[in-house]
């Protein structure tokens, strides 16, 4: 019978019935005593040495504490309130950097937990606050110390790093292909590619009053050559493009369209089709090239949207920019300079807008993805116009 009472006086149970009753007479020294016996009988029970963090904590035994915090997370890494504890506890004892890390793994956490308690709810809240202070103060770190690096307009792989570290501190996103035709496997997804691929392009850019001449000619003696570039199939369903179905707020006018030259728009602008004509654009029968003057009109917005296949890289050679307009691809935004070309992968996520009074106009067009050898080119070329012939006609 003794023993008996012995043993029942042991018990991993009793011994934390005793510990809750220390905590409730406000005594976190006495139950840390009977927390730690329960949690030695009964190593493996991570409440136990929950409880036994708890009455630490109560008592102020920082140390004690966190090896209580410890114990729980050796026996179960993904245990929310040990982990929410030990974040508090790193923040409370200065280890900032720490806290950060622990603070994200519990918010982390929580979006996996349904119905939050209030309390809860405000506590990740200030969590919330604290990362972002901390990420904010070490971005503006990282910025001061990488000013030199980052500054005017940085070579490719500098550019890349920086995305690298905007991605890491969470002020952009990493954008991927999202071809709704032939995706090309393992070319980089770019956003805006380098100039040092087009070789060609100072030439294009020097023709850039040319050109924007036979626009604006062009527009005079052939308005009836401008329509609208979204124009959807009847009993289309509602989508992103039906706010600019068969309007003009983006406008078109085509040199050519999918590899079939519009003489009457190329016949107005014959220096345009030299310029162009000389340019090493994709060219798949059928398929491409194309290119048209793009007019967009005062506070219309492209959506954004994304393209047919990353075989291709599509080039803006600004015309006509007047104030307050934007070009976004992935994560970045430029805004147009009249007669300064870029050249994008139109299968990442972009979008482009007018909010200024005036017209906005861009000679665009396309150009093989520059990453395609000569060898790969001419492969596809052979694969579009064997699938022609066999009377399967691919979209891309």
């Amino acid at each position: 019978m003794d023993r008996a009472l012995v043993i029942a006086a042991n018990s991993p149970q009793l011994l934390n019935s005793r510990g809750m009753l220390a905590l409730t007479l406000e005594r976190p020294d006495d139950a840390a005593y009977f927390f730690a016996r329960a949690a030695d009988a009964d190593p493996r029970q991570p409440a136990l040495w929950m409880n036994l963090a708890t009455a630490r904590r109560a008592s102020g035994d920082e140390p004690g504490e966190k090896a209580a915090l410890d114990h729980v997370l050796e026996l179960d890494q993904v245990h929310f309130m040990a982990q929410l504890r030990t974040a508090e506890w790193l923040e409370r004892n200065g280890q900032l950097a720490q806290a950060t890390k622990n603070w994200s793994q519990v918010l982390a956490l929580a979006d996996g937990l349904k119905d939050q308690p209030a309390a809860l709810r405000d506590r990740l809240d200030e969590a919330r606050r604290f990362v972002r202070t901390r990420m904010a103060d070490f971005a503006d770190e990282v910025d001061g110390h990488f000013k030199a690096d980052f500054a005017g307009a940085p070579p490719p792989d500098v550019r890349r790093f920086q995305a690298s570290i905007d991605h890491l501190l969470g002020r952009r996103r990493i954008y991927r292909n999202e071809c709704s035709g032939m995706h090309y496997p393992f070319l980089p997804a770019d956003e805006f590619f380098d100039r040092g691929h087009f070789p060609w392009i100072a030439e294009l850019e020097a023709r850039t009053d040319v050109i924007r001449g036979e626009l604006l000619n062009l527009l005079k003696q052939g308005p009836d050559l401008l329509r609208p570039y979204v124009r959807l199939d009847a009993g289309t369903p509602d989508n992103v493009w039906s706010g600019l179905d068969q309007s003009l707020d983006w406008g078109a006018c085509f040199l050519w369209e999918y590899g079939v030259r519009n003489d009457p728009v190329c016949d107005l602008c014959p220096e345009t089709v030299a310029t162009l004509e000389k340019l090493p654009r994709s060219d798949i029968n059928g398929r491409a090239p194309s290119a048209f003057f793009s007019l967009l009109k005062p506070k219309a917005h492209i959506p954004p949207h994304s393209g047919v296949s990353n075989m291709r890289a599509i080039v803006h050679l600004p015309l006509i920019v007047p104030p307050d307009c934007g070009f976004r691809v992935g994560g970045e935004t430029r805004a147009w300079e009249e007669g300064r070309a870029f050249v994008f992968d139109d299968t990442i996520e972009h979008e482009a807008w007018n909010n200024s009074d005036a017209m906005r106009a861009v000679l665009i067009f396309d150009v093989w993805n520059p990453y395609l050898t000569e060898r790969e080119q001419e492969l596809l070329r052979r694969y579009f116009q064997f699938a022609d012939e066999s009377a399967h006609r691919p979209e891309s």
